[in-house]
């Protein structure tokens, strides 16, 4: 009876973006024993969302194959508010579906996203889990790159990053190149502060690699998109 229940509190779903803090969260799940059951994906449909990543967010289903999880993949309105509910919706499916005991996250900064999950995990009787909360944001970047997770960044919305950063495979070179921009300017180095957007392509967990093509868009004096034309899955 005993490891059967602790069977069952290893279960867990990944609240998943695409980016670099939720796939390193699911790879931190996964290196301490937990059984990975989904993955859970948000779509908002205003870019002012509070809570869940905006660009790119649809190849999160390609990453899901990549990964050979199953994921749970929802639109919501992006409106402050009512996209708790559709998380709570969300994360009651994978309760249901998948028999989880709780969820992981990539937060790493932002009170209100913490809070806010761990309120609505904390009504359907779920476990938040946020291994990269109020770690060294520079430590971190770097540890990305030595733990073989490769990302590029889809969009930038601050002084001191230009469209040369957007669409490229984020090495230890541009890694150093962000930090030292980011004191410069005082900007967030793990862009937690909304700075910039990325998307992870390949990670040790991943099966199969993921290749995108697309243009660089400026949208304002200090912001610009990386904008996915094309996306695919090849073989490692």
């Amino acid at each position: 009876m005993r490891s059967a229940r602790n069977k069952k509190l290893k279960k867990l779903c990944a609240l998943f973006s695409g980016g670099k803090d939720s796939n390193y969260a699911l790879h931190w799940a996964v290196l301490k024993g937990f059984d990975l059951r989904c993955l859970i994906s948000l779509q908002p449909r205003s870019e002012e969302s509070w809570m869940f990543h905006y660009p790119t967010v649809d190849l999160t289903r390609l990453q899901a194959k990549a990964l050979s999880l199953p994921i749970i993949f929802k639109p919501t309105s992006g409106r402050k508010g009512e996209e708790l509910g559709d998380l709570e919706k969300a994360l009651e499916e994978a309760k249901h579906k998948f028999d989880i005991y709780g969820i992981v996250t990539g937060a790493l900064l932002s009170d209100y996203q913490r809070m806010n999950i761990n309120i609505v995990a904390h009504r359907l009787g779920l476990k938040v889990f946020s291994p990269l909360w109020r770690k060294n944001q520079e430590d971190y970047m770097r540890s990305l790159v030595r733990q073989g997770f490769k990302y590029i960044i889809t969009s930038i919305s601050v002084f001191g990053l230009s469209g040369t950063f957007l669409g490229k495979i984020v090495d230890a070179e541009m890694t150093e190149e962000i930090i030292r921009r980011a004191r410069l300017y005082g900007f967030n180095p793990a862009f937690e502060g909304g700075e910039a957007e990325t998307l992870v392509v390949d990670a040790p967990l991943y099966e199969k690699r993921l290749r995108v093509e697309g243009r660089v868009v400026r949208e304002g004096e200090f912001r610009w998109r990386f904008e996915v034309e094309r996306a695919w899955l090849e073989d490692k």
